[in-house]
């Protein structure tokens, strides 16, 4: 008698070990990604150390005027670039059906004063009488020593 060795019994269960590594995986990309995708078109914002939080201005229905370093101006929502002569109209038809009339102003540190004045003055023509200047906060560090003053 010849020994004859047998295969084990098939196993109908699917294996998920490699398919929650994965998971995991694409979990990670995305949490890495997801803070890059901003809303709003890219300013680098003047940074300031006695920044005020302005939660209203995350909201996806937040009105913001963005300035680029180059004096183009951006509309959300929707991200829409606009001419400075637009400005009154676009922003008096967002907020028309609004109880709340708050405008965010998101400038470049770069650009231009007289810019990011001419539309702060348009949005007071059309009767804005809450702006908000969007800027980032100096992040926390150890603080810094004084500055010494030399001896005459």
């Amino acid at each position: 008698m010849s020994y004859k060795p047998q295969a084990p019994a098939v196993i109908a269960a699917p294996n998920v070990i490699p398919m929650a590594d994965i998971i995991l995986v694409l979990l990670i990309i995305f949490m890495v990604i997801t803070p890059m995708i901003t809303p709003g078109h890219s300013v680098k914002m003047a940074v300031v150390r006695n920044a005020e939080k302005m939660s209203f201005a995350d909201r996806e229905d937040a009105v913001i005027v963005a300035i680029t370093r180059d004096g183009h101006l951006f509309l959300s929502p929707g991200n829409n670039e606009i001419a400075a002569n637009q400005l009154r109209d676009e922003v008096k038809e967002l907020l028309a059906p609004r109880s709340d009339k708050t405008v965010y102003v998101r400038s470049d540190a770069r650009a231009k004063y007289g810019d990011v004045v001419k539309a702060v003055d348009e949005l007071r023509v059309i009767g804005v009488e809450n702006i908000g200047m969007l800027t980032e906060k100096v992040p926390s560090g150890p603080p810094r020593p004084p500055a010494q003053k030399g001896l005459n």
